[in-house]
């Protein structure tokens, strides 16, 4: 049997307790007909403002053939619009539609909702130090990340 220390591993804690946070999140969106992976296109698009496929499909670490059905849904909900390139037609970027901003705000609320659940049992200090940590391990990797991989973010 292979042997790990899981209990001692900051990947493994970060992994499941992600994993549960976007289960969560997901029921939380469920009502209002969203996913996790709509918020994110959404958030991501709020964030930085017009993205190509491939920079988004780079964001959520997946595919870009498997943001196609996720943008298919979302812009047949009104939400976003697909935008060639004036200087390449072959990319299009994904941009936010007003009917979008209730969508929005019903998503954040959602968020905001199930953060407030996450952290209950943490006091603010528990809180700002967890972020600072996460933070931290979050710049730590990027600073180490080899050249030419994909960090979450395109060039």
């Amino acid at each position: 049997m292979l042997q790990y220390d899981f209990e001692e591993s900051i990947g493994y804690w970060l992994t499941i307790t992600t994993q549960a946070y976007q289960r969560a999140l997901n029921e939380e969106l469920l009502p209002h007909g969203l996913t996790v992976r709509h918020l994110q296109v959404l958030g991501w698009l709020a964030l930085e403002g017009d993205l190509t496929q491939s920079e988004m499909a780079c964001r959520l670490m997946i595919e870009p053939p498997s943001l196609v059905g996720i943008l298919d849904r979302m812009e047949r909900a009104g939400w976003i619009n697909r935008v060639a390139s004036a200087d390449d037609r072959r990319k299009k970027y994904i941009r936010l539609r007003p009917e979008a901003e209730p969508v929005w705000n019903r998503s954040v609320e959602c968020a905001r909702r199930l953060r407030e659940q996450a952290t209950a049992t943490l006091t603010e200090d528990e809180q700002r130090l967890l972020k600072d940590c996460l933070r931290r391990v979050h710049n730590q990797l990027q600073e180490t990340a080899s050249p030419g991989k994909p960090s979450g973010k395109s060039a």
